[in-house]
């Protein structure tokens, strides 16, 4: 039997609470909704005749996969320094953290079609990445390797043939990082760039700008990571991903593409454990199983289809910065 609902946030003792003991919501009159979206964040609209914020309180059910609150205040500070993420405007430890809301549309899978929308992606990953450096640093090989530890602790449901596939996992880690290299490049990365966390908004100028919100899965990471996740993601065709590498580095880089499709790869099967966990622990209403599956399945392709080792080969053919 599924939880029953919440109440409505503006009849919510709790959030009442909440809200009483921020400055910046306790005023009245004021006008409280929820936000859609956020799987493990309940996300509120808040405003009163001095602001309008969103309060992002963490969600039930999250606790397994080992959220870095702190880290992801102090990240979200350092992208809003960056001109990418929105202001933040309170931090309470355990209880989330509000930002100022950004007025503004969410973009879609359908827009991320759109070369033009690609090259403002784009750009917003740029200005991130050459931020104020976050607070830790993000691996996907590390948290796919805690989520299987997560996930046979638990018992947890696992697809089946996932590790089978270890070896060929090893074979992409070290394409992306050969051995002897040194440390590996990395820059401030949102990790977690699905569409509903990008919001066009007016530049100023008359046109568009992209900014990025949610910082749950922030932290240092390689850039060709950043854009495979967006390409993974929204499901995009793969010429709209030398579309958007592209973009990024102002020219062609199949290297680059590569890299960035290995990393989708590596994301895709990641996150597969992400919807496990979710799926034996989460208190919502949602398929978190068939959503996992879907990402599985496209790994699966790849990795028994013949393109990963034209793959792993170009993403060693490259020079120049990450």
């Amino acid at each position: 039997m599924a939880p029953p609902e919440p109440p409505p946030p503006d009849r919510d003792p709790a959030v009442a609470a909440l809200l009483d003991s921020i400055a910046v919501t306790a005023e009245h009159p004021r006008t409280v909704t929820d936000l859609p979206g956020g799987l493990t964040n309940r996300n509120l609209k808040v405003v009163t005749p001095s602001a309008a914020v969103v309060v992002r309180i963490p969600g039930a059910g999250s606790e397994l996969l080992e959220i870095d609150r702190d880290a992801e205040y102090r990240n979200s500070v350092a992208a809003a320094t960056a001109g990418v993420g929105p202001p933040v405007v309170h931090h309470r430890p355990g209880e989330g953290i509000t930002v100022g809301f950004l007025p503004g549309r969410t973009l879609t899978d359908e827009d991320l079609h759109s070369p033009d929308v690609l090259a403002l992606v784009a750009d917003a990953c740029r200005r991130l990445h050459a931020g104020p450096r976050f607070v830790g640093e993000f691996d996907m090989f590390a948290v796919q390797a805690r989520y299987r530890r997560i996930v046979a602790e638990h018992g947890f449901r696992v697809p089946g043939r996932y590790d089978d596939f270890a070896p060929a996992l090893a074979r992409v880690r070290a394409a992306l990082h050969p051995p002897g290299t040194g440390p590996r490049h990395t820059v401030p990365c949102h990790n977690d760039l699905l569409a509903a966390n990008l919001l066009a908004v007016p530049d100023g100028r008359g046109g568009e700008e992209v900014r990025i919100v949610d910082y749950e899965y922030s932290g240092n990471n390689g850039p060709c990571f950043e854009l495979g996740n967006v390409w993974s993601e929204a499901t995009l065709p793969p010429e709209l991903l030398d579309v958007l590498v592209g973009a990024y580095y102002g020219a062609p880089r199949p290297d680059r593409v590569a890299r960035a499709r290995l990393f989708a790869l590596v994301a895709q099967y990641g996150w597969t454990l992400w919807a496990s966990i979710m799926d034996g622990s989460s208190p919502l209403d949602f398929d978190f199983w068939e959503w996992g599956m879907q990402k599985y399945e496209r790994a699966v392709a790849v990795f028994d289809g013949p393109e990963l080792d034209r793959l792993l080969e170009a993403a060693g053919r490259g020079n120049g910065p990450l």
